[in-house]
């Protein structure tokens, strides 16, 4: 029953939207509304700037990380600690208390990563930095990460439920991102 619980209080976290919180305690406009409709940092960022989008990334990241280290603590097996990291992502996509319309995941599935293994959090966010360096793209960066994930899970964690889940997150994340992959292949995206 503990187990269960776990899981809905992890995707409460993660239904908790950063972006809205933020943007209406700094005064600025909502990112459901404005910028690209996304409520994530890089629509704050658009928005409000940099102070606020490092806000925002924090707390879509500690959305993910701290239910994860949370059961962790609690010593879950891990299929249960898999449901509660899927459930967090999952809120941040589908948020209970913001009309199920949530911002894409690249944040959250990044806390999630360094909950289960800050190894292999590093990796995902060392992927993402060193793709960012080389090509300036935000959406890139993500997509290349996403894709890896899964090899980093298998790599690092060899738990066939976490790689499971993290291909599952990492295909999702691959799905939100199809606008942003054809104006890729289009050499349109900013």
């Amino acid at each position: 029953m503990m187990e269960w619980l776990l899981v809905v209080l992890a995707y409460l976290a993660g239904s908790v939207s950063s972006a809205i919180i933020v943007c209406k305690m700094m005064g600025l406009a909502d990112p459901r509304e404005n910028g690209s409709g996304n409520p994530g940092a890089t629509n704050v960022m658009r928005i409000g700037g940099k102070k606020a989008a490092a806000i925002t990334l924090a707390g879509d990241a500690l959305k993910g990380l701290l239910p994860v280290l949370i059961a962790k603590a609690l010593e879950v097996d891990s299929p249960v600690l898999s449901a509660v990291a899927f459930a967090a992502f999952i809120g941040h996509l589908y948020p209970i208390f913001f009309g199920f319309k949530g911002g894409k995941g690249v944040a959250t599935s990044f806390g999630v990563t360094l909950g289960v293994a800050w190894l292999l959090g590093a990796a995902v966010s060392g992927t993402w930095f060193l793709v960012y360096k080389i090509g300036k793209i935000s959406s890139l960066s993500a997509l290349v990460a996403a894709a890896l994930t899964p090899f980093y899970t298998w790599l690092i964690v060899r738990d066939p439920y976490l790689t499971a889940t993290f291909t599952l997150i990492s295909a999702i994340l691959l799905w939100r991102h199809k606008s942003n992959i054809q104006r890729l292949l289009a050499g349109q995206e900013s």
